[in-house]
């Protein structure tokens, strides 16, 4: 059984966690790319890059980009890797239709796909993928464990899963800075540009419900997977979780 805390957006809402981090990322997917990149100062794509060489030994030709949002995690795969296809699913129809314009500006719509989905339910056979990949995404699952079950099961044997997510610096002054960076200043500046003012409150929220490290890498060997590791970046505010089936 799952046990990790559930954090949804809105706590006055009725609705489940997933109906409602769908309803989120409509809201702000017009302005989720400049947020994304002004509130990280580009460090996510750093973050990404560092990402993706787990996979460059492999090379895989399959790959599934789960919660792929409006497609840079899976544009930046294509670039390093130059897969034959990436199917980018998402349970946010709005985040999605960004992404479709930047596939088609980029030239890129016959090899990257996009299909609206829910990750605890993939709509792809056993044994598909030679890779799939995450970018903060797994901490917006309702059912964490059942989302890493089902991502195993698309997987080929001996195929990989990248997973990468916020976790929680832990040495002083590190710890601190990020503490009241990420809790008053970043939803102040959210608000500022989002229409949706609960999304930037939700994302420290999530981040401190994460089980980050030794036990979101436990969560991946109960799924199945070997050869587990984790990598720290940038202080421990982010991390890399690579596992293979």
């Amino acid at each position: 059984m799952d046990t990790t805390k559930i954090v949804t957006p809105y706590k006055n809402s009725n609705k489940g966690k997933k109906k409602q981090v769908a309803e989120m990322f409509d809201n702000i997917a017009h302005k989720y790319d400049f947020l994304n990149h002004f509130l990280s100062m580009n460090i996510d794509k750093i973050w990404r890059r560092k990402s993706i060489k787990f996979l460059e030994k492999s090379q895989p030709k399959i790959i599934l980009d789960v919660a792929t949002g409006t497609g840079d995690f899976a544009i930046e795969i294509f670039k390093r890797l130059k897969p034959e296809k990436i199917i980018g699913s998402d349970i946010s129809t709005g985040m999605l239709e960004v992404g479709k314009k930047k596939i088609n500006k980029k030239g890129l719509a016959s090899i990257i796909k996009f299909q609206e989905g829910d990750a605890e339910n993939l709509l792809f056979y056993d044994n598909y993928f030679d890779a799939i990949t995450v970018a903060f995404g797994v901490r917006n699952f309702e059912n964490l464990q059942k989302g890493i079950n089902e991502m195993y099961r698309v997987l080929k044997p001996n195929g990989e899963l990248v997973v990468l997510e916020f976790s929680r610096p832990e040495k002083f002054p590190i710890k601190q800075l990020y503490n009241f960076y990420f809790k008053r200043i970043l939803p102040f500046i959210g608000r500022m540009f989002s229409k949706d003012i609960s999304a930037y409150t939700y994302l420290p929220a999530s981040v401190d419900a994460f089980p980050y490290g030794k036990k979101f890498i436990k969560k991946m060997e109960d799924a199945g997977f070997k050869n587990t590791q984790e990598k720290k970046l940038t202080f421990g505010i982010s991390s890399v979780y690579y596992g293979k089936k």
